[in-house]
């Protein structure tokens, strides 16, 4: 649980391992001081919840000097084991809902998390953050309101998720701009992270238009580099796919927002620093692109 909550504080697998280990460690110094703690587990979600709250405040410092938007660091979800016991756990680990949570304070942040998503009560909550029952709620209550007037609200089905994600994804492999104009919603939006390291948008794109466009002209782009290859995963929970090229090195990863049966935002994260925990061989995305315009 631990790692769970410390990702989603912080839209970051190199921070929240981080921040876990940390826990660990202070768990580990106390039992090795001959004190005594009577749940370990708890007390490791509470310091880990105390310094995501500390590192989140000074990541939001880092982010202002970031070169291009920032994105989340994606995970690979489909490895057989449900990162979700039930459905609030799987909208909290969405690219789009970590992104709507940027907007609250880090304790905020905490509490809603704690609350809606992991199940503590106010009196819990109230022991980690160090704040009085009465201001948890508070604090949840101006959590909540923001995020509903943000979050997404359209369901869909895992089969009819999956079923339009691979429709998109032909269509953009294939660059088919007709077939692109009639799977994306009116604002869908489109957003890359390069983080100033590879060639990637300076900001994000807005309506179907110009992401059908922009969409046809990576399948271009694709169709000059052979062996640059979409494949299909779950990312973040949701519908995604890896970005591999001739010699299955990743370059990027991509979360597919689908909801109300069109697509409403792709989000690609191309920069490698944000690649190298899943574990696979990360290729050259910049040297890549400068061989495809020559």
């Amino acid at each position: 649980m631990s790692f769970a909550i410390a990702y989603r504080m912080l839209g970051s697998v190199t921070e929240a391992e981080d921040v876990v280990q940390e826990a660990l460690l202070r768990l580990h110094q106390v039992l090795e001081d001959g004190g005594r703690i009577d749940s370990p587990p708890a007390f490791v979600s509470t310091v880990t919840t105390r310094l995501a709250i500390n590192e989140l405040r000074s990541a939001r410092a880092r982010r202002v000097s970031y070169v291009g938007e920032w994105l989340p660091e994606p995970i690979l979800t489909d490895s057989g084991e449900d990162p979700a016991e039930h459905a609030e756990m799987a909208d909290s680990l969405s690219m789009a809902m970590l992104l709507v949570l940027e907007i609250l304070s880090p304790e905020r942040r905490a509490v809603l998390l704690l609350h809606d998503v992991f199940d503590y009560d106010h009196a819990q909550i109230a022991a980690v953050i160090g704040k009085s029952q009465d201001n948890v709620r508070q604090l949840a209550s101006r959590a909540r309101k923001h995020v509903e007037q943000r979050r997404p609200r359209f369901e869909t089905t895992p089969a009819e998720r999956d079923q339009l994600a691979a429709r998109f994804l032909a269509a953009a492999e294939n660059g088919d701009l007709a077939d692109l104009e009639a799977l994306l919603a009116h604002d869908v939006q489109l957003t890359g992270d390069g983080g100033g390291k590879v060639p990637a948008l300076a900001q994000s794109l807005h309506g179907r238009s110009v992401v059908a466009q922009t969409l046809a002209e990576w399948a271009r782009l694709r169709a000059r580099t052979p062996g640059l290859t979409w494949r299909p995963v779950e990312v973040n929970g949701g519908a995604g796919a890896l970005i591999l090229d001739a010699h299955e090195r990743l370059l990027g990863v991509m979360a597919i927002e689908i909801g109300g049966g069109e697509v409403r935002g792709v989000r690609s994260v191309v920069n490698p620093d944000k690649l190298a925990h899943l574990g696979w061989p990360i290729g050259d995305f910049a040297a890549l692109v400068r061989g495809s315009d020559s």
